[in-house]
């Protein structure tokens, strides 16, 4: 694993993504050798509201998901304040996710794989704290997770807590929020419920709600691309993630 430093300078405006429109996220420079982490025992998540924007950085993974398309590497970095969840834990859960035959991959337009430290990537997620996420997303939202440019912003505060009345466990709820993400990253919009209890598309925003349709984390469903009319609805925004408890 490597330590990953934030520095202040930022980029042009970024294309719309996550939740909410978000011009460039701030450059990450200046990796450093971290000594290996051991993961440890199944513990309580905790976070600050804001973290330091210091970073580990995962190991990469040998598995490729997909067999055709367009090979896109990604690397997973987690915020240092962020305690209960080791890097590799986290990476893994999120590599699971897209090499899922349900994801991004299913259509053959895609290929994706997780890189490590120092190795070419084109994408990076983060595990943010909610402050962090902010500061990445430059939008004060505290709540929502986020695409910035080639930055895949997931807020620890969903990742812990989920949103209420999601109608499905949390670990569902996480397989959304990265496909989600990750969609728009991939070139995808939002998108509109199908109409009452059909699954909900992913592309929906379901962490502010999901008018009528039911919970739903994967873009492929029987094989097909599930889609929703383009659009996005005018949901009200909750209040800033304060922290783990």
């Amino acid at each position: 694993m490597g330590r990953i430093r934030r520095t202040a300078a930022l980029g042009l405006l970024a294309l719309v993504a996550g939740c909410g429109p978000l011009p460039a996220a701030p450059a990450v420079t200046r990796v450093s050798p971290a000594p290996a982490v051991v993961p440890a025992p199944a513990e309580k998540i905790t976070y600050p509201a804001r973290g330091h924007g210091e970073w580990q950085v995962a190991g990469g993974s040998p598995r490729t998901a997909g067999r055709d398309g367009t090979l896109l590497r990604y690397r997973v970095l987690v915020e240092t304040d962020i305690k209960g969840l080791p890097t590799g834990t986290f990476a893994d859960a999120v590599t699971r996710t897209l090499a899922d035959p349900r994801g991004w991959t299913a259509g053959g337009t895609w290929r994706l794989r997780r890189v490590g430290p120092g190795r070419p990537y084109d994408f990076t997620i983060y595990l943010a704290t909610p402050r962090t996420r902010d500061d990445l997303c430059e939008s004060a939202d505290g709540y929502t997770s986020c695409r910035n440019g080639d930055k895949v912003i997931l807020n620890v505060a969903r990742w812990v807590k989920s949103v209420p009345g999601y109608g499905a466990p949390t670990a569902v709820y996480r397989q959304y929020m990265v496909n989600h993400e990750v969609g728009h990253r991939l070139g995808q919009g939002h998108e509109q419920c199908e109409g009452r209890g059909r699954p909900a598309p992913v592309m929906q925003q379901q962490t502010l709600g999901r008018h009528g349709c039911t919970a739903n984390p994967w873009p492929y469903l029987r094989g097909s691309r599930y889609t929703g009319p383009p659009g996005a609805y005018d949901d009200p925004q909750p209040p800033p993630d304060r922290g783990s408890a």
